[in-house]
């Protein structure tokens, strides 16, 4: 049966651990300038609806580092920006590559591609979730802390895709989620259900950080929002990761951002660029779990 990643929910707790733990074996091979050719001849088809930067150097580096190749199609490029259905371009794409990443804005699009994909389909980030970051921010958190389970992490900001896709990590990590968010900005109610007691909602962002071990924060505005920048400026004012913000955290919290960072809005400059914050190692292990995920699915 074909497996599919569109969110940390289609792998089981063991498998992620497993692929964290890969992933960081990877990541030794590389730095150590050693060669790993496990999906030579592999072709990886990537659909791009919204731009990247880590994404597309992720797993286009990725595939060729591990001796396959990797295809960028952009709407301009591809018949799915004349129209073509969903399901018309998984069954001929899915025919001719050996795996799909799609990044786009509807999460029914991913889902409808992997109904009729024959191939494994990977969701490089919808409106809903970001499961690939998460990988990534998952593996940095356990190569400087060791395992997540039972600890805290305090989200500050938005419920966005990426808070969902923390939910969904709290579930299946086992840890605690403090969810630091404005009236009117709050994830998504049924994914938040579904996580029961391990997330909790706090408003104020000063004590949701309090004995945290991990503090996360995205942008206010996410792509397709800027018209609503001023509005967000104004909602989101007091939820800027500050140095005193970190100072409420443990000794040891570590601070993640999954990259483009606005210094001096949803995160202060002095954070950011403190050295206890792992942003550019969590954007470097955007490379390392995609090659362990493309393996686990390819192999």
């Amino acid at each position: 049966m074909t497996r599919h990643f569109l969110t940390l929910l289609d792998l089981t707790p063991d498998e992620l651990r497993s692929l964290i733990q890969r992933a960081q074996e990877l990541k030794q091979l590389q730095h150590q300038g050693k060669i790993v050719e496990s999906l030579k001849h592999k072709v990886l088809g990537m659909i791009f609806e919204k731009s990247s930067t880590r994404t597309r150097v992720s797993f286009e580096a990725g595939m060729t580092q591990l001796g396959g190749a990797a295809m960028f199609l952009s709407p301009n490029d591809t018949q799915l920006g004349r129209g073509e259905p969903v399901e018309d371009t998984a069954r001929v794409l899915s025919r001719m590559v050996d795996c799909v990443m799609i990044r786009t804005f509807e999460h029914d699009k991913v889902e409808r591609f992997a109904e009729y994909s024959r191939v494994p389909v990977i969701n490089g980030l919808t409106d809903l979730v970001h499961p690939c970051q998460l990988l990534a921010d998952m593996q940095t958190y356990f190569e400087h802390r060791g395992d997540i389970q039972g600890k805290t992490v305090a989200w500050i900001g938005d419920g966005n895709n990426m808070c969902h896709s923390y939910i969904n990590a709290a579930r299946q990590l086992d840890f605690h989620l403090n969810i630091a968010c404005p009236e009117g900005y709050d994830p998504d109610a049924g994914i938040l259900d579904a996580a029961g007691e391990r997330c909790t909602i706090i408003r104020d962002p000063m004590e949701a950080a309090r004995g945290a071990d991990l503090v996360v924060t995205d942008v206010w505005a996410s792509m397709g929002q800027e018209q609503e920048q001023k509005q967000r400026e104004a909602a989101f004012a007091n939820y800027q990761v500050t140095a005193e913000l970190m100072d409420q955290a443990n000794e040891q919290a570590l601070f993640m951002h999954c990259l483009p960072a606005h210094r001096g809005e949803e995160v202060a400059a002095d954070v950011i660029d403190a050295p206890d914050a792992v942003v550019w190692e969590e954007a470097e292990n955007r490379l390392h779990a995609q090659k362990a995920l493309l393996e686990f699915l390819l192999t």
